[in-house]
This record gives C-alpha cells, structure tokens and sequence, in this order.
C-alpha cells in the first residue's frame, strides 16, 4: 500500500532503534577490527583541504594518519582514543544520510561527531565537576554546539553516567539535522551552521569524523546508510504540513491561467511540454507566502518560479523569477552567478551544488515576506535576500523587482520539466 507522504515521513522519523541496522538498510562503517576504510584528518576546513595541491594535501594526510595511529586502537570490538591525535574520518563521502552509534566516555571529556567535516554533534561532560558548565555543559550531550544563530543545545541532559554506553542516531538531510540520544530528541532539524565559513551552508557531502579532545572515548556499532531522495523529500514536506494547502489538484488546471496549452498533467504533475514556453500562473494573486514543491529536471532543463506575477509580461523583468535549472550542463557552465538554479534572476546569486542528480526529484522552498526571499533546496537554504536593497543586472526593463504582491507561477523555457506537490501556505 502506498503511504501518502506526510504519513511516509512520520514513518521515516519513527525511533530508529526499534528496527535491525541491517533490516533498515544501515551497513557497517567500521569492521570491528582494524582502521580500514578510516583515515586521520585533524580539524580542517573541508574547503581549504579540497583547495590544496595533491602534494600538499598528501603531506598532510601522512600527518595526520601517523597521529592516528599513534593515538587510536582497536580493543575488544570498540575503537579506543587517549584524547589526543588526528579525528577518525571516514573514507566515504555522505549526503542524505542516517547514521547509528554507541560511545562511552570519562570524566572530564570532551568529543563530538563531525558531519559532511562540520563541527558538530556534541559529546562531553556534563557534569558540575567537569568544569564547562558555563560553555554550556550543564545543557548535556547531543547539541550543534558550534551553532551562534540556530539552536546549539539539548531541551535536557540525556547523557548515561560514566562506564555506561550511551546511543545516538543522526539523521542529516540538506543542513537540517536530528539526533537522538539515549532516547532523548536532543536536535529536531535544526540547521548546522558552517563553522567554516558561516556566509555558505555547510558542504553538500562530506565524511563522517569521530573527533578527539583532551580525554578518552570508545566507540562501537557504528552503522550508516544513505537515504534516497523520495524519503528525504518525504520527512522535508512533513515539517508544518498540515499549515499548507494544495493549490495544483494534481488532474486539472484548476485554479491556473496563462499558457495552459504549453503545459501537460502527466501522472500526478505538472509539465512544460518539448519545445513549449509561456507562463502558467495561480489565479489567486498573494502577498507573503511560503510555497513548496517537488521538481524535476531533464538534462539541461530550464524553467522559473514566477513571483509576485502582475500577470502580463516576462516574470524574470514584471515580478521576480527563481531559476529552475540543471545548472551541471556544459551550455550553463559560463553562466552568470545570478543565472543558476535557486538564484533571483538578475538580482541574487544562490548557493550552488545542491541539486539532486538530473532526473530525481528535488525538494523547493520558497518563502516571501515583502521583498525578502528565502530559497530552500533539498533541506538547504541556498539564497536569503531582500531583494529591495540590491541592485538588478536586468536594467530598466526590470520593474517588478521590488512588487510585494502577484501570482505564483512557473515559466516555461521550452523544456519538459515536471512540478509535483505544490503546496502554499499564506503568512
């Protein structure tokens, strides 16, 4: 039986530990007696390390693999760390991803788990005698502790006492991220911030990092799995569903205008059809509103999301458009920073490498409050603006760029791009 989605991804958020790691999908990320598929890396920014030449990048991985294996072991089925030396880092990338794991620690501790190379879920103790109290340690284990702006710490202390194993679940979509500890809901999709670079969401993948800090830990059951698009885009339109309405019924065009010849329902969606254009458009006109649909490009498709739509004219010049486009194909590749996907045509450039592949279906958030636009991808906040305030690179043809009401619509650019799911909810 087919779970509609907003019931697909309460499932998806059930505790995991009610399931076998290898039922749900989960493989093992560390084989229980040596360091393979593990090497050390020191905490380092992930962009920096990526800019490095091969050579200087290879000497410094020498580095830190020696310190590794100079500080961590394997005992009886657990890894062992003394608190000093490189952090354990995966070999593999990650994405989407849900991650299981058991740790065991000691007074005056203080470690974490790393995420795409983030800084991180926290662990350390939380006790009065440990001394961090006012960093924050009283608040417990299994916060963003690096965050400043989204929320860094627990609702409450889940940590177990010392010489007992403690759990945590992690599940990472986009820059959201929830951890569970002991049982205890200590992050709800809250945003990691970029301890890096705070101006860029934290990378689209990265490994994963059991970092060392002034004390010993032991981990054990450590388990991994990606997750598939359908999933991820599942729990992302579970958050505040029941505040948003459908306004595409999924069979007709009822409640559209504009160019409905230039457009086709196939299977539950709406689609640009081959070599068709034109702009397709609500009836309804809005002020502020978030929208939130699901999208997919063929290679090289190219379409918008029209905003604040007077109804007449080009929406990238009379309102705004938000680029929909596969921003990987070669013709795109000496674009403008304001051309590709998510960005405010001609106005803001949007973050990029957070589309899905071409051909899966991807996750979109658009919120509009006056003429501040919020653009989330895939569970990644990729342009944030007042657009009112920056210049356009359109000139006096763009007239529409500071309107604060108008029809939400899509605009067509010849190519079969397909929309599904096509909520609204009105602030």
């Amino acid at each position: 039986m087919r779970l509609p989605s907003a019931l697909l991804a309460v499932a998806c958020a059930l505790p995991a530990q009610t399931l076998d790691p290898a039922a749900a999908g989960f493989r093992r990320l560390w084989n229980g007696t040596d360091l393979q598929g593990w090497h050390g890396q020191r905490h380092f920014d992930p962009a920096q390390l990526a800019a490095m030449d091969p050579e200087a990048r290879a000497k410094l991985r020498a580095e830190d693999d020696a310190t590794m294996r100079a500080h961590w072991r394997v005992e009886a089925g657990e890894l062992v760390n003394d608190g000093e030396g490189a952090f354990l880092t995966t070999d593999a990338d990650f994405g989407d991803a849900e991650y299981r794991l058991e740790y065991r620690t000691v007074a005056n501790a203080d470690s974490g788990i790393y995420l795409r190379g983030c800084p991180q879920v926290q662990i350390w103790d939380c006790t009065e005698a440990g001394g961090k109290w006012q960093l924050g340690a009283d608040k417990g284990s299994g916060g963003l502790w690096n965050n400043q702006t989204h929320e860094r710490f627990p609702p409450r202390v889940a940590d177990k006492p010392f010489g007992e194993w403690n759990r945590l679940e992690i599940r990472q979509l986009g820059e959201r991220v929830w951890v569970t500890l002991n049982g205890v809901v200590t992050a709800d999709g809250v945003v990691l911030e970029n301890y890096w670079d705070r101006t860029r969401p934290v990378p689209a993948r990265g490994p994963l990092q059991l970092q060392t800090h002034g004390g010993e830990i032991r981990f054990r059951e450590l388990w991994g799995r990606d997750i598939p698009a359908d999933e991820a885009n599942a729990v992302l339109a579970a958050r505040d569903a029941p505040s948003f309405v459908p306004i595409f019924d999924g069979e007709t065009f009822a409640g559209w205008q504009g160019d409905v010849d230039s457009y086709e329902i196939v299977a539950g969606t709406i689609r640009c059809r081959a070599g068709k254009g034109g702009n397709l458009f609500t009836v309804d006109s809005f002020g502020d509103y978030v929208v939130r649909l699901q999208f997919r490009l063929p290679p090289a498709g190219n379409n918008g999301l029209a905003i604040h739509y007077p109804g007449q004219g080009d929406p990238a010049y009379a309102g705004c458009e938000i680029q929909v486009l596969d921003d990987t194909a070669p013709q795109y590749a000496q674009g403008e920073p304001w051309q590709f996907h998510g960005s405010v045509y001609g106005v803001v450039p949007a973050q990029r490498g957070y589309l899905r592949p071409v051909g899966e279906w991807n996750f979109e958030q658009v919120t509009v409050r006056g003429t501040h636009v919020t653009v989330e991808l895939n569970g990644t906040t990729i342009v944030a603006a007042d657009v009112s305030k920056l210049p356009t690179h359109l000139g006096e043809r763009h007239t529409g760029k500071d309107r604060t009401e108008g029809h939400f619509g899509f605009c067509g650019h010849n190519d079969p791009v397909a929309f599904r799911d096509v909520q609204l909810r009105r602030l």
